[in-house]
């Protein structure tokens, strides 16, 4: 399944594609987007029986076609990993890291996948980074293994990791400065179950700036693999269903 949001901003509704079909799911759920009390409360797997009994009205072409996508995802915290990518580490002239670099991102960054980014003021270098966003399905502490925290993934979607690089590493202290911006998280349009992804060590990542692809890459090339990232940050805090 790939759910996603459309409407205007403050007005979405949630939706989800299935077999190339899309459905309303205002008879399911009033939320604008997955969120922690949709997926504690079994809402992806509500989404599965209604889909199986065809009890959900499929939504007219024209009703979102053209039409505004937003945020998949209203997450809890957005925890990020730094220089996880193998060529990433190479080109900044980083060391490979011995342990997960972690750093953290507000709630309030995120935006729908299509929205306009905004320059902070004094900015000299904003920056773009594709990454994969892993969002939690179930309460994790304490993991135990890699294929245990992957049990705990309800599925992933596609995020804008934008940056400014002289706040985040020329103004000293914390990263925080250059990755807390107002609309500096574009994230969707679609949270796709882990159901439908195989392999999330074989998907290919890329980015283009007005046109110019400047990111073409895989996660195979993660340094900390998918399941042990979840498995790290689980032994620091608890993991929240839409975190």
């Amino acid at each position: 399944m790939k759910l996603f949001a459309y409407g205007p901003r403050g007005a979405e509704r949630l939706a989800v594609l299935h077999q190339d079909t899309a459905y309303a799911l205002d008879s399911l759920t009033s939320a604008p987007a997955v969120d922690r009390s949709f997926l504690e409360q079994g809402g992806l797997d509500r989404v599965r029986t209604a889909l199986a009994q065809n009890t959900l009205p499929p939504l007219p072409v024209e009703q979102i076609d053209g039409v505004r996508r937003g945020a998949a995802v209203a997450p809890g915290k957005i925890l990020c990993i730094g220089l996880n990518y193998r060529d990433h580490a190479r080109e900044t002239d980083a060391g490979i890291p011995t342990e997960p670099i972690v750093f953290m991102k507000a709630p309030d960054t995120v935006v729908g996948p299509d929205d306009e980014v905004l320059i902070p003021r004094g900015s000299q270098r904003t920056d773009w980074e594709v990454e994969l966003a892993v969002v939690i399905g179930s309460t994790l502490r304490y993991a135990a293994s890699a294929e245990e925290a992957l049990q705990a993934v309800a599925g992933y979607a596609i995020s804008n990791d934008v940056s400014e690089r002289d706040f985040q590493l020329e103004r000293g202290g914390t990263w925080d400065k250059g990755k807390n911006c107002e609309t500096f998280n574009p994230l969707g349009p679609y949270l796709v179950t882990a159901d439908e992804v195989p392999d999330v060590q074989d998907l290919r990542l890329t980015l283009a700036v007005n046109g110019t692809t400047r990111q073409d890459g895989t996660t195979a090339d993660q340094i900390f693999p998918v399941g042990e990232v979840v498995r790290y940050l689980s032994q620091f805090m608890t993991l929240y269903p839409g975190d």
